[in-house]
């Protein structure tokens, strides 16, 4: 087997911890937190925007790390960040150790968030650099759809403090080990191959791969309109989505109970891990900017719909359709820069897109927060959150024709 599926399957791994305590265990502290402290939820909600806008911060000195190192040292530290957060979120006597937790996670999110996993795997892959990647954010599925479950079963088994604990001791025994030993190459050519697991030298993959200066292919990059239409466009439509994930679980809570809206947290993943392998099926024989203008269109659609019919009879197929739809969303951001501008210079490129896309949607929790406060409630929240979509939709359109003039 190419050692690439072996960084692919790391990647995965990480993934599942990552977004299971980390995005989607947001929607689980901001209920846990808020009851055993009495803290309004748009106080927690506004620490949750802080671990996303520690994440934006990171990401650019994150994908140059990676370039210019290798995957292996930044990943171990974030490991250790993430932990730290996690077990520190159930143990706060303070409010300043609240924000602490959630800087910690926000660093440990950066190392292996689709930024990170995604400039590890890029070097690795050319003719399967969409399916790569989107197998590799499957993990991201995978932590919704057993994480959640598991940890809110966690809580009510041994309590929220050492629930936690438990899971971040688990994550550090797991990942620390693959992650040392499989990531201890960072390019094929380490291992006498060209990518996808071709021989060196290699005529087509070599044509396919060509670098270019990796200074000039990042400054070309960075003036193209190409590239930042997929900033504005991923920013705006995640800003509707980090904000309902964020809040999945509070708006299902009162209708299906705590447990029922852990499953329904965790059925939707499961409908993101289809949709991500959809993606990972499709994404190579087709143009990701235009498959990613649909996505956010239906995504659209649903949100209204709940917006109309907030019932438990709605808000469970609008959950598992909005999920199959996030799950090809989180990923298909660096398959449209890497498809777009090459894998040269990746990390740097994307880590400097992948910020203003984290930057903006950071403040998902906040805004939804906020929005509910004022409105009495999530109805008219999701309204705002499918005119998101819809801008989104806008902005990667006006995107497609300066990647044309580009290619030209």
């Amino acid at each position: 087997m190419f050692y690439g599926w072996r960084v692919v399957g790391v990647c995965f791994v990480a993934a599942v911890f990552t977004w299971g305590l980390g995005v989607f265990g947001g929607s689980v502290y901001l209920k846990e937190i808020g009851d055993g402290h009495g803290w309004p939820t748009a106080l927690v909600a506004s620490a949750l925007t802080v671990f996303y806008l520690t994440n934006a911060v990171c990401l650019p000195a994150i994908g140059a790390a990676i370039d210019r190192w290798g995957p292996r040292p930044v990943i171990l530290f974030g490991v250790m960040m993430l932990a730290l957060g996690v077990a520190g979120v159930g143990r706060l006597t303070a409010l300043w150790q609240l924000y602490a937790a959630f800087i910690c996670m926000g660093v440990g999110y950066g190392t292996m968030s689709v930024t990170g996993l995604s400039a590890t795997v890029a070097p690795w892959f050319e003719r399967h650099q969409g399916r790569s990647i989107a197998l590799a954010l499957t993990g991201a599925s995978f932590g919704a759809m057993l994480g959640v479950p598991a940890l809110v079963l966690a809580i009510g088994w041994l309590g929220f403090a050492d629930a936690t604990l438990w899971a971040a001791l688990t994550m550090v025994a797991v990942l620390l080990p693959m992650t040392a030993v499989v990531l201890r190459h960072r390019r094929p050519a380490a291992l006498g191959l060209e990518r996808d697991g071709a021989p060196a030298g290699s005529p087509d993959v070599a044509a396919a791969a060509a670098p270019a200066a990796r200074g000039s292919a990042r400054g070309a990059a960075l003036r193209s309109y190409a590239l930042w239409s997929v900033a504005l466009g991923f920013a705006i439509g995640l800003l509707a989505q980090v904000g309902f994930l964020t809040h999945h679980y509070v708006i299902a809570a009162p209708m299906l109970g705590p447990q029922g809206a852990g499953f329904l947290v965790g059925a939707t993943g499961l409908a993101g891990l289809l949709g991500r392998l959809a993606l990972a099926r499709a994404i190579d024989r087709v143009d990701p900017r235009r498959y990613t203008i649909g996505v956010f269109a239906v995504q659209a659609v649903v949100l209204v719909a709940f917006a109309l019919w907030p019932t438990p009879q709605a808000l469970v197929p609008i959950s598992l359709i909005y999920g199959f739809c996030l799950g090809q969303i989180t990923t298909l951001s660096p398959i449209v820069v890497r498809r777009e501008f090459g894998a040269d210079a990746f990390g740097a490129i994307y880590g400097v897109a992948g910020t203003a896309i984290q930057f903006c949607s950071a403040f998902g929790p906040v805004f939804y927060g906020v929005l509910a406060g004022q409105f009495g409630g999530y109805g008219p929240v999701l309204a705002v959150g499918a005119a998101c979509k819809a801008a989104a939709v806008l902005a990667l359109l006006s995107g497609a024709g300066a990647k044309r003039r580009r290619r030209g």
